[in-house]
């Protein structure tokens, strides 16, 4: 198994910005303006069902980034759904109990162990430590087993001191981002870009994924859920290597490419640049 590119130094991170790290997979670790989350945690050598004490499932490709112990004290990890690449419990029972454990509807079951704990429906929210976790819709399902097919799956919209992120977990394309655009602004939208190959009516392609930042308006996309695992038939650097083809000029949006790169909101003279550059990219069209 091969390490991962880069080593993020999270105890460096200030707590006066918004700052990411692609961890592996759909793993981020946020520092969102000192509120710390990770999403949909998979930190372990493998994924899949326990048998007698042993993982039987697909293996990393490439070590995360950080490993159980690296990881910062938490307010909050967020698990989009059930999904055993999403939700690895092996990974969840080695967490702090006292971390705040938000799940999709119907997977409250999954994270009993936390002491505290909230259960979204599409349109709900809870705060933590100040920032604003809401679901949101998606394209996908959420059945872990067989028989759990009425478990709950969906997106996460963070905010916090005026700033947004978008946790897109997995989806396929959908128009349902494009309804955010009227309500906020997105500064980073955190979007699967793999495993389409053969299984596109689950899992967005590049090119969708690029579509859907831009019809729900957010200014940076930090591409996930690629490079990780082999879940699919598309070879390790396809998604990439198609998402920076589909950017095009653009690609200066796109946040991370590699496992373990460290990214910062840039400061407001910056944005204001952006605003310009992507005005005078729609006069163009």
């Amino acid at each position: 198994m091969a390490s991962a590119p880069h080593k993020p130094e999270p105890a460096s991170w200030s707590d006066d910005q918004l700052t990411v790290a692609w961890l592996g997979h759909a793993t981020v670790l946020m520092n969102f303006y000192g509120t710390w989350l990770l999403t949909d945690p998979a930190l372990r050598a493998h994924i899949g069902v326990n048998i007698a004490g042993i993982t039987i499932g697909p293996r990393r490709i490439v070590q995360p980034a950080l490993y159980i112990k690296e990881l910062p004290p938490l307010d909050a990890v967020l698990v989009s759904h059930s999904h055993m690449d999403h939700c690895d419990l092996g990974t969840l029972r080695r967490l702090p109990r006292e971390t705040h454990a938000v799940v999709q509807k119907d997977n409250l079951d999954l994270v009993k162990r936390f002491r505290r704990r909230a259960e979204l429906e599409w349109g709900e929210s809870v705060e933590v430590n100040g920032a604003r976790v809401e679901a949101i819709e998606v394209n996908h399902w959420g059945a872990r087993t067989l028989t759990d097919r009425h478990r709950g799956y969906g997106g996460f919209l963070i905010t916090k001191q005026g700033r947004a992120v978008v946790f897109g977990g997995d989806t396929a394309y959908t128009r349902a981002f494009s309804k955010l655009r009227d309500r906020i602004q997105v500064d980073l939208a955190i979007l699967p870009i793999g495993a389409y190959d053969p299984w596109i009516y689950a899992h967005a392609n590049p090119e969708q994924s690029w579509a859907m930042r831009r019809e729900m308006g957010a200014r940076y996309l930090l591409p996930m859920h690629h490079s990780t695992f082999r879940l699919s038939r598309e070879p390790a650097g396809e998604p990439v290597a198609r998402l920076l083809a589909a950017a095009g000029d653009e690609d200066w949006r796109v946040a991370v490419r590699e496992p373990g790169e460290t990214w910062s909101l840039p400061e407001e003279n910056h944005r204001q640049d952006d605003e310009m550059k992507e005005a005078a990219a729609q006069f163009q069209d």
